[in-house]
């Protein structure tokens, strides 16, 4: 297939501006996610089982639809797209939403988290597996080396903090309690620090525009998400922990507001 680099350009620019554009937005304007969810009474819900699933379930198929009907792809992409985003997407979607306790998503956050999922499956795996010129030494190279550690270490951290997380309810229990073990004991975020590491160490292994702007997107949409469960946890009167962990990154500091934990 013809790389269409136009198009990818163009594609991973607007993601990063999409990110930023997001991560002002909520620079003062708590994001409806998780506990912080609001929905209006008539608002359809889908289970979050379901939800996870089906919304995570393109950024797999994309790719590997690319790969099986691609002529002569790239074969350091292909590697890099199997061991990497691949594998992230097949985790989430056949072992992360099978087990999840979390409550119901509206209809239009599954909808449009699933498109945002399509649209850089196909992104990420065109650029891999048609744009890509990756040399015979990319594999031992110092970028490519760091970029799988930092991405393994990543997906490890976003993995037992999930574990740490799901265990923290009874079957049938969708409240909010306060994490501890793991890397909870010196962040609030450690899931979503995985996370961020992960798709950060994706850029750097693949060295690629493409790449870079997901890594820009999750932070942007990942960090408002963490700093408003971090005070939320800091200002909780149960929340002794909290006061001992910061943000995502440990030495990190925020100003006192008024706020409480309502579940």
């Amino acid at each position: 297939m013809h790389c269409y680099e136009d198009l990818v350009n163009c594609l991973s620019c607007g993601i990063i501006l999409i990110g930023l554009g997001h991560l002002v937005h909520h620079r003062k304007t708590q994001t409806s996610y998780g506990r912080h969810m609001v929905l209006s009474p008539p608002a359809r819900t889908v289970p979050a089982r379901l939800a996870w699933f089906l919304q995570e379930i393109p950024a797999l198929l994309a790719p590997l639809l690319l790969m099986f009907t691609s002529h002569k792809p790239s074969i350091t992409g292909k590697h890099l797209l199997l061991g990497t985003f691949c594998t992230h997407y097949f985790q989430r979607t056949f072992v992360y939403s099978l087990l999840t306790r979390g409550r119901p998503f509206p209809l239009g956050v599954m909808v449009a988290a699933g498109f945002f999922c399509t649209l850089n499956g196909f992104l990420q795996g065109h650029y891999l597996l048609h744009c890509a010129h990756f040399d015979e030494e990319w594999s031992a190279d110092y970028r490519c080396k760091t970029g799988l550690v930092l991405f393994y270490v990543g997906m490890a951290i976003n993995i037992h903090s999930d574990y740490i997380l799901r265990n923290l309810r009874k079957p049938g229990e969708v409240s909010y309690k306060i994490p501890t073990g793991g890397l909870f004991e010196y962040v609030s975020g450690a899931n979503y620090l995985g996370e961020i590491v992960e798709w950060f160490g994706f850029a750097v292994a693949t060295w690629s525009l493409p790449a870079l702007s997901f890594a820009v997107f999750s932070l942007s949409f990942i960090g408002p998400r963490a700093y408003y469960h971090h005070r939320c946890l800091r200002h909780s009167q149960n929340a002794e922990q909290s006061c001992h962990s910061t943000l995502i990154l440990p030495c990190q500091t925020y100003p006192t507001l008024p706020y409480s934990i309502s579940e």
